[in-house]
């Protein structure tokens, strides 16, 4: 990135950058864009209605109910997907990974644990980077349960999430989603902190010693921020589009073959066993909410229990099994043990609870 040129100030005036002319030509460019994302859009369902209508498949059916969702999903996830990642990754533009471990630094367990969950939901966060995030918060003095209401708290409420449950299955069940899951990463987080697990961290995470760094500052401009976005949007969408795309696909073979009748007696309000068997038959499996939200979409549109769906999904994305596997090179397997029993307990009791709510 080009240094700002300096205006000369008078004596005593701190230098300031000088407005780049530029500025102005991409704020236009974005809220052009902004405009023409609305109207796409608005034209999902005409263009679904075409799909389904120059196909040669009868006009009612299974396949059509099928080809009709999946038409519809596709282009519905992707333009909602695009629209949050950008926004988030202009938000992200204040953050970085040096700067999120130094406002955690320091942090007592109660008023850190909250503070971390906050942080996991606009910070980036995967699998890939559970290791070094882990690491660094380690280096930073960030208190053992504190990183862990983080690590809970980003994949799990994350503002994809956040965003495509918004779009799909409403407000509501949004907001509730982000108070509960926002809860078991604040919970699950202190409870790891008050049992002192520091001595199960592998020994060579434990030898880590350090202080939190300086951060020099840095001006960051409009055209840095809205690059941002776009970036944020290019990497994320480049990575997840084939899990959005099989997860849909999912939702269309569940809303067109999968009969009501039989989902809602497996995953219904009445089986109280459904809320136990959604999240061990997440754990083992790898997604992410791009993909899995319209799988949620599906059964919840086919009389599955909410707070069955939901655990579901939560399982998934805080306790997948390949993530479980990478966090294996810094925790030992007693604190992994320990870390999916606090977590998946505080999973069942939002299921349970959104059963209730929603009953």
């Amino acid at each position: 990135m080009t240094a700002p040129t300096l205006i000369s100030p008078a004596p005593g005036v701190p230098s300031r950058p000088a407005r780049d002319p530029r500025s102005a030509r991409w704020v236009a460019a974005t809220v052009a864009a902004l405009a023409g994302w609305a109207v796409l859009y608005s034209l999902l369902q005409p263009f679904a209605d075409w799909v389904v209508a120059v196909l040669p498949i009868p006009p009612a059916g299974r396949l059509h109910e099928a080809v009709a969702f999946f038409a519809y999903d596709t282009p519905k996830v992707l333009l909602l997907l695009a629209i949050v990642v950008f926004a988030m990754g202009v938000v992200r533009s204040f953050f970085s990974p040096e700067r999120t471990r130094a406002l955690l630094a320091g942090k007592r367990e109660g008023a850190g644990n909250v503070a971390a969950a906050m942080l996991g939901i606009v910070t980036p966060f995967c699998s890939c980077s559970a290791v070094p995030l882990f690491i660094g918060f380690v280096s930073a003095g960030v208190p053992l349960g504190v990183t862990f209401s983080f690590l809970i708290s980003a994949p799990m409420v994350n503002e994809v999430a956040l965003g495509l449950l918004f779009g799909l299955v409403g407000w509501k069940i949004a907001l509730t989603y982000l108070a509960f899951g926002l809860g078991v990463a604040i919970v699950a987080g202190w409870v790891i902190g008050r049992l002192h697990l520091e001595g199960w961290l592998e020994e060579w995470v434990r030898n880590v010693r350090g202080g939190v760094a300086e951060l020099p500052p840095v001006e960051v401009t409009v055209i840095d921020r809205i690059t941002a976005g776009l970036d944020a949007m290019k990497d994320i969408i480049g990575k997840v589009w084939i899990w959005i795309i099989a997860g849909i696909a999912a939702g269309a073979f569940i809303h067109g073959y999968v009969p009501a009748e039989m989902l809602a007696s497996i995953m219904g309000r009445q089986s109280w066993w459904s809320v136990p068997a959604a999240v061990l038959l997440g754990v083992p499996m790898y997604s992410n909410a791009a993909g899995i939200i319209p799988v949620v979409e599906a059964l919840i549109g086919k009389g599955a229990a909410i707070g069955t769906v939901l655990a579901f999904m939560m399982a998934v994305t805080a306790l997948s099994a390949p993530e479980m596997i990478i966090l294996r090179k810094v925790l030992s397997v007693r604190l992994i043990a320990v870390f999916v029993g606090v977590v998946a307990t505080g999973i069942l009791a939002v299921g349970f609870l959104f059963n209730l709510l929603f009953a």
